[in-house]
């Protein structure tokens, strides 16, 4: 039995562009010090926005600032998917225009909670006597250097305002470097407000013009600090009004971006529509905000993300529903929820998926308190590595089960693999002592040959009959088979053994093709598979019942349970496991479906894992089961 060293860095991103739901917009509201503050604002559609909080600020100015207010807050999610990055102007206009030499630096981890410092440049920096002001200052990552550029205005007396720009230190708690110049206008007149996004190979830089023709222009390079630029010479604010703020984002799903800014004198935004980032259409009848914002930004945001910001600041009756699914992130599929008795959790183990021809070799591990949000717990088995000496990838749909073994809980993880000797998928079992690992192999596979003569091994579900204590194994893709394991739970008594797949139907109904999954409930044992193949939209779920573990199985009268919905964009439902909340006859069933954005473009490749409520009439039989998005 061998022990694994698991992987050190993540095998897949950890937020892909599929995992948004909604945005984030973060701003202020006015020039008084009240009003000079940090305000959260959600939109599902990206053009209509619901303020959160009520409209009061989500962080205390006089906490994060030196000034007791902030203006012109920028966000920007990190490489690494989970940690956030806000930059502020420290700064109250009260006191006068010229009166800041400081910007705010702020980290978190939730959107919820961030922690802050303050770069004051005059006093961080030598020969900064006539330093006047210091504005909006926004983050981006360059990749050339691999590091955190921040980059703003600043004025010296009698000079114009230029784009300035230093590197953030790890911590980004401060700047690693003194400011060097990042941009300045062929003509030397001023520019403030920049706001940089990255497409097609091109940084584009909005920045504002001042004192020779107030508005927006944009300039591009290739590498942000060669200090080669491409000036645009047209204003790109589609209004003859006063316009500050610039800032850009992508639309979720659409090769669409909106460029907005700051009307400030009339004290309302502008959108404006591109996909070039060079021609803008005004869209002013599709915005609409309950507030009115002042120099601010946006960027999507995940499922989990809106969740902890309107739990923390209420949700905005507006809103309407907030999403139910997909709950992981990433493309994810042959979904196997746990409770576990000794850690009061919930856990899903999946299938890792986006690779082509099913490719994934490892398994990851998600936890819950609630069902609602899941949090990685990281990558629990890895077939590529030592961990599992027989066999080298294909890791498929596995399932965990708890077992209370002389006092002590140990878990048994069951899943198919590629065999290293060839010969097809085969069946193996990996033991710990936690759910979440380290897991250590058996060595050597439990189930290699098909008890029907065809089909692969694979899609492995575990049993423990609450009657008899007795735990059994179920498998097979074609055909549907199930053994007694021993007590060691990781060998099967041959002898047990039984094919017992559910005859006819019709890839309309309940032919039966993959994913058995059983559990019990007041007498009965009830059978769910999977219908059709797992890359077709019709993918759906059918089960049946049985007075005995194994079998025969009963097809139900109505034996679908689960199965597309178009009009909510929902397709190839299937592949389940299933779990009761502890004390209470509430039952909720996991499963994958196809991500829609890849229908027609490898649909069998790109699933991901959603939860529903599992509901039974009077006589026991399942309920359809309503899918929700």
């Amino acid at each position: 039995m061998l022990v694994a060293m698991l992987p050190a860095f993540p095998q897949q991103t950890t937020v892909q562009e599929k995992d948004y739901v909604a945005y984030l917009f973060t701003y202020f509201t006015g020039n008084h010090i009240s009003e000079e503050s940090v305000h959260y604002a959600v939109s599902m559609d990206g053009y209509t926005y619901w303020a959160l909080n009520d409209n009061k600020p989500v962080l205390d100015s006089n906490v994060i600032s030196s000034t007791g207010g902030i203006r012109d807050p920028h966000i920007l999610r990190s490489e690494d998917g989970k940690t956030f990055y806000m930059v502020l102007t420290d700064m109250v206009c009260g006191n006068g225009w010229d009166s800041n030499r400081a910007i705010i630096l702020l980290k978190s981890n939730d959107l919820v909670n961030w922690s802050h410092s303050i770069v004051n440049m005059q006093k961080r920096y030598k020969g900064q006597e006539n330093l006047k002001r210091v504005w909006a200052p926004q983050t981006i990552f360059d990749r050339e250097a691999g590091k955190y550029m921040i980059y703003w205005s600043m004025q010296y007396a009698g000079g114009p305002d230029v784009i300035y720009y230093a590197y953030a230190n790890k911590e980004f708690t401060d700047l690693e470097s003194e400011p060097k110049v990042l941009f300045v206008p062929k003509n030397r007149t001023s520019c403030i407000d920049a706001d940089i996004v990255y497409k097609d190979g091109l940084f584009h830089l909005f920045y504002k013009t001042e004192g020779n023709g107030n508005g927006i222009k944009v300039a591009t390079t290739s590498s942000l600090t060669s200090g080669s630029w491409t000036e645009s010479p047209d204003y790109k604010q589609q209004t003859k009004e006063a316009v500050e703020g610039a800032g850009t984002f992508k639309l979720i799903g659409q090769d669409k971006y909106i460029l907005m800014y700051d009307v400030y004198i009339k004290g309302k935004y502008q959108f404006t529509e591109t996909t070039d980032l060079k021609n803008f259409k005004v869209i002013d009848s599709e915005v609409k905000m309950n507030f009115h914002p002042r120099h601010g930004t946006i960027i999507p945001i995940t499922r989990d993300e809106l969740l902890r910001i309107t739990d923390r600041w209420g949700k905005p009756k507006e809103l309407g529903d907030l999403p139910n699914n997909p709950v992981l992130p990433g493309f994810h599929a042959d979904p196997e929820i746990l409770y576990s008795q000794k850690t009061k959790k919930y856990y899903i183990y999946s299938t890792t998926d986006g690779q082509p021809g099913w490719g994934g070799w490892y398994f990851t591990a998600f936890s819950s308190d609630d069902l609602r949000t899941w949090e990685e717990e990281g990558i629990v088995l890895d077939l590529k590595s030592d961990q599992v000496p027989w066999a080298n990838g294909n890791a498929w749909a596995p399932c965990v089960e708890e077992k209370l073994i002389k006092g002590t809980y140990k878990y048994f993880f069951y899943y198919s693999g590629n065999p290293v000797k060839g010969g097809g998928k085969q069946i193996g079992v990996a033991v710990g002592d936690s759910p979440v690992g380290p897991f250590t192999d058996l060595g050597y596979p439990i189930v290699t040959d098909s008890p029907a003569g065809g089909g692969q091994q694979i899609d492995v579900d575990v049993f423990t009959d609450p009657v008899s204590g007795k735990s059994y194994l179920y498998w097979g893709n074609g055909y549907m088979a199930g053994a007694e394991l021993d007590k060691d739970m990781t060998s099967i008594k041959k002898k047990t053994i039984t094919v017992m797949t559910p005859e006819g139907g019709t890839l309309q109904d309940y032919a039966f093709r993959e994913a058995v999954y059983v559990f019990y409930r007041n007498g009965l044992y009830y059978f769910t598979w999977s219908v059709d193949d797992t890359g077709s939209p019709n993918y759906h779920l059918a089960y049946g019942t049985s007075k005995s573990p194994l079998g025969p199985v009963e097809v139900a009268k109505d034996p679908v349970i689960l199965i597309q919905d178009p009009e909510k964009g929902i397709y190839g439902p299937a592949h389940n496991s299933i779990v009761q909340v502890p004390g209470t006859d509430q039952w909720f069933v996991a499963y994958h479906r196809i991500n829609r954005n890849y229908l027609k473009d490898s649909p069998g490749i790109h699933r991901e894992v959603c939860i529903d409520r599992l509901e039974f009439n009077d006589n026991g039989s399942i309920r359809p089961i309503v899918p929700t998005r």
